[in-house]
């Protein structure tokens, strides 16, 4: 049997979505309707695959993605969201989601993603892939320069504050904005600077003279 843990706070996705995957006899579903609620679950039971809204209230997708592989580095876990994913694709791969899956999606691509995401196979959207392929070509960051950098004043700033350390709770605070604002900036700093990374942000940084080499 084929343990899956489904994560999302609306209750009619929930069942809609537990109906079509337990049309597969050898799949079974728990619901989780919180991240708090999933890692109690976790606790409890063991899951082959953690089925994960991203936009989910207090604690994300993201964040609990982080904290399950964090504890479990064997953990698949796959992002099933209805909304666009591709301003935190970066953050989610470094995560080490094991796959992305559409809540459009069709029973036959729901039990298709998990039993590739049990083979150790990762699925993901095209228009995903095609910015994989953009970022994997993308000039090296050897050969770039200030110049072809353009990074404006505030992302600066983050920058000087991610230097310190700080959380993304901390810094949305600080800034005054949604934490999930402050995932996509640094999304956005990342892309431009060809990291993946909040430590290898800060060495190109620093490389490039963004932020100061003294100060840190």
């Amino acid at each position: 049997m084929i343990r899956i843990l489904l994560v999302d706070d609306h209750p009619s996705v929930v069942e809609g979505t537990r109906t079509m995957i337990e049309q597969d006899d050898e799949m079974k579903v728990t619901v989780a309707l919180s991240a708090l609620e999933a890692m109690d679950n976790v606790k409890n039971e063991t899951f082959d695959i953690i089925l994960c809204d991203l936009n989910m209230p207090a604690i994300s997708g993201l964040e609990l993605t982080k904290r399950l592989i964090q504890n479990d580095p064997e953990c698949k876990v796959i992002i099933y969201s209805g909304y666009e994913i591709g301003t935190h694709f970066n953050l989610l791969v470094e995560s080490g989601v094991s796959g992305f899956i559409s809540k459009t999606a069709s029973r036959e691509q729901l039990h298709n993603a998990i039993r590739s995401a049990l083979r150790g196979e990762a699925v993901i959207p095209i228009s995903l892939l095609k910015q994989l392929r953009r970022n994997e070509v993308a000039i090296s960051r050897a050969e770039l320069s200030i110049e072809d950098v353009s990074i404006n004043d505030r992302e600066i700033a983050i920058l000087n504050e991610v230097a310190t350390g700080i959380s993304n709770k901390e810094l949305a605070t600080l800034l005054h904005v949604s934490q999930r604002n402050v995932e996509y900036q640094l999304t956005k700093i990342f892309e431009k600077l060809n990291v993946r990374s909040r430590s290898e942000a800060i060495r190109e940084a620093k490389r490039l003279g963004l932020i100061s080499l003294e100060k840190y």
